[in-house]
């Protein structure tokens, strides 16, 4: 009985990413030197063997590819970083959608901090993933049974694909610089539809525009993200809060929308611990009383905060929010005792206290150059 080598590679077609397998038959010569290599204990020997065969298998592209790999893991192994991201790319790039190679090439960049290379294996990593789908049903092949294949074999890369999910959010999450994160972003969302983490994902795409103050950008993936999901109240309490405080009177406007939206749905469902629904019309309304406030109505902007300051209590950052709201609106109304004791207890929060403290400070101005009645 014949004994295969099996390495598994993922070939991108022209429109999309297929998945193959390449077999290097055992007893062929690739197959003994990659033994002999295997049984090499020193590390620098086993480096110069890798090489070596490189050398010899250079018009086998897939055992190159398999070389490049291997010789990716010894330099990191051997705490060469420079030259095992170099192979794990050469490896990345012949194959570019072997799972293994990526996550090989993905861990190894993600230790050293190379996020454009984390996320470029994990773009890759999700496009042939999602390529499996695409295959054609084999004629004369029932459809159900083509379907249960497909999800088999989408089972089987399940795991690789999620490890690629997880490590390239957690690195574009940690990305500094708003205008990359943002590209990482787009990327990701393009590569892994439907993720774990949309949610998340979803926040930090609005937060991440608010931070580059790119409010045509913001607006357009905001229609974008509503257009796949309309229903989704987390994503519509994000933009409208992003909305509300923006100096462009258009978007302000459209926050309320989307405030009433979120508020719509919200009614719709009973809140459990785990939906998450009191949160999200806490912020819905927080969200919708900031409109209404830049739009000059005090008194109805007031009651809305006052619902959000209420209903957001359990949550210490997305309270102080609407506290230091609902004294903004208290000032701005002329009710300066409400907002004096509404600032001062913001004041002692973290968060906002540095702002509660300035506008605090302002409130008690204001109140001694009022007349006495």
């Amino acid at each position: 009985m014949k004994r295969f080598l099996l390495i598994v590679l993922l070939v991108a077609a022209a429109s999309h990413a297929q998945v193959t397998k390449i077999m290097l038959p055992a007893g062929s010569p690739e197959d003994k030197a990659l033994q002999d290599i295997s049984a090499e204990s020193d590390a620098n020997k086993r480096v110069a063997l890798l090489q070596e065969f490189l050398k010899t298998f250079a018009g086998n592209p897939p055992a190159v590819a398999y070389g490049e790999w291997q010789l990716s893991q010894s330099y990191s192994d051997a705490g060469d970083t420079a030259n095992a991201l170099a192979h794990g790319q050469k490896a990345a790039d012949m194959t570019p959608g072997n799972l293994d190679i990526l996550i090989s090439l993905a861990t190894i960049a993600d230790k050293a901090k190379v996020t454009d290379t984390v996320i470029d294996c994990a773009v890759r990593g999700g496009t042939a993933f999602n390529g499996i789908a695409n295959k054609t049903k084999p004629e004369g092949m029932d459809p159900e049974d083509f379907k249960l294949r497909i999800e088999q074999e989408k089972d089987s890369y399940r795991q690789q694909h999620d490890y690629l999910e997880a490590t390239a959010f957690n690195d574009l999450v940690g990305e500094k610089d708003a205008k990359k994160r943002m590209g990482y972003i787009e990327r990701f969302m393009t590569a892994f539809p439907g993720s774990r983490f949309e949610d998340q994902l979803m926040q930090l795409a609005v937060y991440t525009l608010g931070q580059t103050n790119d409010s045509a950008r913001l607006l357009s993936f905001g229609e974008k993200a509503l257009a796949g999901n309309p229903n989704n109240v987390s994503l519509l309490v994000v933009l409208a809060n992003s909305f509300a405080e923006s100096t462009d009177k258009s978007l302000v406007v459209r926050a309320e929308s989307y405030a009433h939206r979120a508020l719509d749905l919200c009614g719709k469902q009973v809140a459990t611990e785990e939906n998450k629904i009191a949160f999200y019309a806490g912020l819905a309304h927080s969200a919708l009383g900031y409109a209404m406030l830049q739009q000059d109505r005090n008194l109805p902007a007031i009651a809305e905060l006052r619902v959000a300051s209420s209903d957001l209590k359990p949550n210490p950052d997305a309270y102080s929010a609407a506290m230091y709201r609902l004294g903004f609106a208290y000032a701005k109304a002329g009710k300066l005792p409400e907002a004096k004791s509404t600032l001062t207890e913001v004041a002692r929060m973290p968060g906002y206290e540095k702002l509660a403290k300035d506008l605090l400070a302002r409130v008690d101005a204001a109140a001694k150059k009022a007349p006495r009645k």
